[in-house]
């Protein structure tokens, strides 16, 4: 007869340790996202014929 306590120990234990993995990553991710530098936008001026098409 199977040992249903070891198999459902197991099984949480592997659950455990990849929801520890996707919350490093997460974690990882975030961090890269906070640390990548602004990006540099500009407002590039519009010319005399792009206004006179949108009349």
């Amino acid at each position: 007869m199977p040992d249903y306590k070891e198999m459902y120990l197991k099984m949480f234990r592997a659950a455990e340790e990849a929801i520890n993995i996707l919350i490093a990553a997460q974690r990882d991710c975030e961090e890269m996202y906070i640390s990548d530098p602004e990006p540099v936008v500009r407002v590039l001026p519009s010319s005399k014929a792009d206004k006179d098409s949108h009349e």
